[in-house]
């Protein structure tokens, strides 16, 4: 009985998530008293939730040996290293996200406390989903994040393309869920265990994992369309484009960095025994996201669509680390964690360039921008060559440790795909380079963005070129991370 009590030795591991959870409550309580023009006061409640949150986390570590693990409340949560790092990064992109969000919701006359506390919700559910150390936690933690999500994209009730945006992700998600719910129902029909460590333990000493490999293939479904994965990419587009751009700001960061903790946590923890089985898996879903994600990138000329099926192309990139073994999900968690900081720059850019009764949306909004304002083309610049994995800014580099780590498991044509098509997907984003610089504005409209946003977006544009002093540190950390598990 008492083994199921929370004693005061376990709140410090899971403090960060409680300040999250304090703060979004207390975010949504002010927004019922706040006028519009107070708003300003929800989003400092929001950053300094997030920063108190990111101290608790770094304290949780103090004192502790880097590659130590708790495992708390009966095997629901853990807290380790990688768990630590995916946080951290959370809290980055997460401080980049209200800061944007601000701006946009401004321009659009659409500020309430609701958008910030549905977002810091979400972030809970992303805290949870890095965290879980049971198939049940996981879950929660992923329809947290889910249920926030769908109110996001549907945040913006004037919009039609908004509501049909939402409505798609709601029921795609929904069957998405219940497939993933339906894997973990047969793995526990075969193991007898929700835990992870339980279940890696149970499939290793079954001489017969045929209805583990049964539900692995509905959870590898469920886990492909939260990451937004081919074949399980269709609701990705047609969200980016149709929510708020605020909200694709966030889906396309902070739930991929939880969603790669999700597959860590399933595959590469409690499955790993079957690795022979999930393997091959993951090399169709890599290959047909990368190959599908360029391929209809370069036929777009919305620009939300455009990042959105470069969004594909990044997922697949980094499932190819999953063939790398350990020095693959390092590989791996480098990439997803360079990819989101890429991913909020690019909207926040996208942003920037919107004004009041204007949303910069289409490729051609981009043109003439080196005329318009020098400083913000060079900005997106940096950001779109990080994306297309351009020497020598930070997205070469997530790339070559990928293939590196695919090619050292012997996967020499995979590899080779994977090149092939990443040169075929620069060219969109060298077509977009070409628009800022070589073709005439279409709009003498002025960068209306205040000076918090133009100062945030320049530092998320730059660390591009500032990281590359810190990759050799950032891998390590990933690399101590994945060894911690």
């Amino acid at each position: 009985m008492n083994s199921t009590l929370i004693t005061w030795s376990q709140l410090p591991p899971i403090l960060p998530e409680l300040i999250i959870l304090a703060t979004a409550c207390t975010v949504l309580i002010l927004g019922l008293f706040l006028k519009s023009d107070k708003g300003g006061l929800l989003v400092l409640t929001s950053i300094v939730g997030v920063v108190f949150a990111a101290i608790a986390t770094a304290k949780s570590h103090m004192g502790a040996h880097e590659l130590s693990k708790q495992v708390l409340f009966n095997g629901n949560f853990v807290r380790d290293y990688m768990g630590d790092i995916l946080k951290i990064a959370v809290y980055v992109i997460m401080l980049f996200v209200f800061i944007y969000a601000k701006q946009y919701l401004r321009n659009k006359n659409i500020f309430k406390g609701e958008f910030f506390a549905l977002m810091l919700f979400g972030m809970l559910g992303i805290m949870i989903m890095i965290s879980g150390y049971d198939y049940i936690t996981l879950y929660v933690g992923l329809e947290l994040l889910a249920l926030s999500s769908y109110a996001l994209v549907a945040y913006d009730r004037d919009n039609a393309r908004s509501n049909e945006s939402a409505m798609k992700y709601f029921i795609l998600g929904a069957i998405a869920s219940g497939m993933l719910l339906y894997g973990m129902s047969m793995i526990y029909g075969a193991t007898g265990t929700l835990q992870i460590n339980q279940i890696s333990t149970a499939v290793a000493q079954s001489d017969n994992n045929l209805l583990v490999v049964f539900g692995l293939v509905f959870i590898m479904v469920g886990v492909s369309f939260k990451l937004g994965a081919a074949p399980f990419h269709m609701w990705v587009p047609d969200v980016y484009q149709g929510a708020p751009t605020a909200t694709t700001l966030f889906i396309s960061s902070a739930p991929k960095i939880a969603a790669f903790a999700f597959a860590i946590r399933i595959l590469a923890q409690s499955l790993d025994g079957i690795l022979a089985h999930w393997q091959p898996i993951v090399v169709v879903i890599a290959l047909a996201s990368i190959i599908i994600g360029n391929l209809f990138a370069l036929q777009q000329t919305n620009i939300k669509r455009l990042f959105a099926y470069s969004t594909i192309s990044h997922i697949g990139f980094m499932l190819l680390g999953f063939l790398g073994g350990m020095d693959g999900y390092s590989a791996s968690m480098f990439y997803i964690i360079t990819y989101a900081l890429m991913s909020v720059a690019g909207f926040g850019m996208i942003i920037v360039l919107s004004c009041k009764g204007f949303e910069a949306e289409d490729i051609s909004d981009f043109k003439g921008l080196n005329q318009r304002n020098g400083w913000f083309a060079f900005m997106m610049l940096l950001i779109v060559a990080s994306m297309a994995g351009f020497p020598p800014l930070v997205g070469f580099f997530s790339k070559l440790y990928v293939l590196k780590a695919v090619v050292d498991q012997g996967y020499y044509v995979l590899a080779g795909v994977a090149v092939v098509f990443a040169v075929i997907g620069s060219f969109y984003y060298l077509r977009l380079i070409k628009t800022m610089y070589f073709d005439e504005s279409e709009s003498d409209q002025e960068i209306t963005a205040g000076f918090d946003v133009k100062s945030i977006l320049s530092f998320n544009a730059i660390l591009q070129l500032a990281l590359l002093l810190f990759i050799p540190s950032i891998l390590s950390y990933c690399v101590r991370a994945i060894a911690s598990l």
